[in-house]
């Protein structure tokens, strides 16, 4: 390939960077200095590539240096620390550098089982979500750290203590023997969810966080193409992430779903959002992503606020809440009753949750009883609701979201002078 043709440098190695960390930890192990090897080589990469063209084995090409690599390091550790092994240990065989480098089956890729390493059930939740975006997504840990708004030096330790618990367990760098992909699309969609609604900050969304969440679960989705909870996530994030461009004012405030301009939705992803879904669900029974991605669907196709089908949200609300007891989703589901059968039917559903300890203190649950007060009629009390709600959040643009409407209803209770 010459210099200018072909997708650009910068997307090939994003794109290679995880396969070519995974066949070097599959074969040689040493997961942290592996990682060291593998930037080494992707710089190198972009140096040579960019003068000289595309090598037409990109991915042996990488991996080939970023072996020599990994034995310069090992070498310089086994000095530090005066050992007598030999450093023929860790001569790499040129068989293992064979054009067949380049010919792994989509079963056996090894991008998947980083995936599976970093969401390793024996790492914690932040942990497993940090590895991910620095290993896979080959985000560096300042970008991290910016996206979850917390000190490059906690976001370094929290990368650094999940290594050291892998090295530590000995967990194998295989698939496991029977794959179940729950953890990882578990911290694929906390990504999501954290890029989609900030939980604190100045911003409304992180779209590089939804956008890294898309692009994994897609990896997802090529190599696992039967799993159909794998493609209820993608969809459920693509008709998600497809309301982004009318959930902000210019100014940055949000605009709930019922006010939005929704000729600005992305039709493209609504399209793909709904066929993948349509495929999944009649494969066996759904689960909770495939159920969720269904009520997505049925909200992005409602043209207006008032075409939405409410009461078969409700049904599969219901039928989400016999999968999981989260409150959350009950929370939500209070809002579908609300909207299919009155604000006081939803009011005392969501009365009920208001001694959960899961939730009485989410900004979520008093901002949902200020809307159902305010749709009863009951503006005094949907103001002080709105205003708990807005005490509550760490999230600037939602805090001023709810001010304003407890001071819009504050107005309305005013009289002439």
């Amino acid at each position: 390939m010459t210099p200018g043709s072909g997708p650009s440098v910068e997307g090939l190695l994003r794109e290679l960077a995880p396969q070519v960390l995974g066949a070097v930890v599959r074969r040689y192990g040493h997961f942290d200095l592996a990682e060291d090897a593998v930037q080494e080589a992707l710089i190198a990469a972009a140096e040579q590539w960019a003068r000289d063209g595309v090598p037409g084995r990109p991915r042996a090409w990488l991996i080939t240096v970023a072996a020599r690599r990994l034995t310069d390091l090992l070498r310089a550790e086994q000095a530090r620390r005066h050992r007598e092994d030999t450093v023929a240990t860790w001569t790499l065989p040129e068989d293992r550098l064979s054009p067949a480098a380049d010919r792994v089956p989509p079963e056996s890729d090894d991008t998947l089982v980083l995936l599976f390493l970093c969401c390793h059930p024996a790492l914690p939740p932040e942990g497993q979500i940090a590895l991910t975006l620095r290993t896979v997504g080959g985000l560096t840990t300042e970008e991290i750290a910016r996206a979850f708004l917390v000190p490059v030096a906690t976001m370094g330790q929290r990368i650094s203590r999940a290594k050291a618990r892998i090295k530590a367990s000995g967990i194998p760098f295989r698939m496991p023997a029977k794959p179940d992909p729950a953890a990882v699309l578990h911290v694929l969609y906390l990504i999501f969810t954290e890029g989609y609604a900030r939980t604190s900050g100045t911003d409304l969304y992180a779209p590089e966080l939804t956008a890294e969440a898309i692009r994994l679960t897609r990896i997802v989705h090529r190599l696992l193409p039967g799993d159909p909870e794998v493609t209820g996530l993608l969809s459920l994030m693509l008709l998600t992430d497809a309301r982004r461009p009318a959930r902000a004012a210019p100014d940055g405030s949000l605009i709930p779903m019922d006010e939005q301009d929704r000729t600005l939705w992305n039709a493209e992803a609504i399209t793909e959002g709904v066929a993948l879904v349509s495929a999944a669900l009649p494969h066996g029974p759904a689960g909770p992503y495939q159920v969720q991605a269904a009520i997505a669907a049925l909200h992005d196709e409602a043209r207006t606020p008032a075409d939405t089908d409410w009461p078969q949200i409700v049904a599969l609300y219901e039928v989400l809440l016999a999968m999981t007891d989260n409150p959350m989703t009950r929370l939500n589901h209070a809002v579908a009753v609300a909207m299919s059968s009155g604000p006081e039917a939803g009011l005392a559903l969501v009365a009920t949750l208001a001694d959960d300890p899961r939730l009485r203190d989410h900004h979520r649950l008093h901002a949902v009883r200020a809307h159902l007060l305010e749709l009863s009629g009951d503006p005094a009390a949907a103001r002080t609701a709105y205003t708990t709600a807005a005490r509550r959040t760490g999230s600037r643009p939602v805090q001023r979201y709810l001010n304003t409407r407890a001071a819009r209803l504050a107005d309305t209770g005013r009289k002439p002078g």
